[in-house]
């Protein structure tokens, strides 16, 4: 069930993105966020290592991930522990969301955390051991608050595992792809609200507002055009 939108959700046009066709079929997208005011490394590195936990959001007690966006997020919870405990490298998390809130865009799916630190999560998802599928939040302190990358990379990158990429890229077609891209900015926009009152901001939370973000028209998602 959606939670009320209580901050702007970004527009696409917040961030630079850039669609790359690798070789063999796989595909790399990059969004360069706008930077998050207020926001800094050590906020973030918290954020993803209690994301199982709970917070206030419209008056009420919530998941953490429910907030994140309350619209197309779904569930997560820690399918395995770290080795020494919690949501940590070596962890997995279990995500699931609809982009856009559509069923057709559900993802359901477990990735390992290979890489969590004040720099930065890396989510990876193996088959056989060989990657098919990475996602990487980078963040760094700049000016502005928090500058934030992210990169998806779909697909092997060995010729000889190209049919899995044709496999990865039905599986995450176009529409799909540019569905998950809006999805991000909206979410990692989120986290300049959000971060900030778990830091201990007295600020008092906005009412809520009418619209649930994906229900109202918007005009066209606008985005760098892609690189190939």
């Amino acid at each position: 069930m959606s939670l009320p939108v209580l901050y702007p959700l970004r527009s696409v046009d917040t961030a630079a993105v850039h669609y790359v066709d690798c070789p063999h079929g796989r595909r790399r997208i990059t969004i360069d966020h706008r930077p998050l005011a207020g926001v800094t490394p050590a906020m973030l590195l918290d954020w993803f290592t209690h994301l199982g936990g709970t917070m206030q959001y419209g008056g009420h007690v919530v998941d953490r991930y429910h907030a994140w966006h309350p619209v197309d997020h779904i569930r997560w919870e820690l399918a395995r522990p770290a080795p020494g405990g919690g949501a940590a490298e070596g962890a997995r998390f279990h995500m699931v969301e609809a982009f856009g809130a559509r069923p057709e865009f559900l993802v359901d799916e477990i990735a390992r955390v290979e890489k969590l630190d004040e720099t930065g999560i890396r989510l990876v998802l193996r088959i056989g051991g060989v990657p098919v599928f990475q996602l990487e939040h980078t963040w760094s302190a700049c000016a502005d608050g928090a500058h934030y990358v992210t990169v998806m990379d779909l697909g092997v990158r060995s010729r000889a595992l190209a049919p899995v990429n044709r496999i990865m890229r039905r599986r995450f077609p176009e529409e799909k792809a540019r569905a998950w891209v809006r999805h991000n900015i909206e979410e990692v926009g989120q986290l300049e609200h959000l971060l900030p009152r778990l830091a201990g901001s007295d600020e008092a939370e906005p009412t809520q507002r009418a619209e649930c973000g994906h229900g109202a028209p918007r005009g066209e998602d606008q985005q760098v055009e892609p690189v190939h």
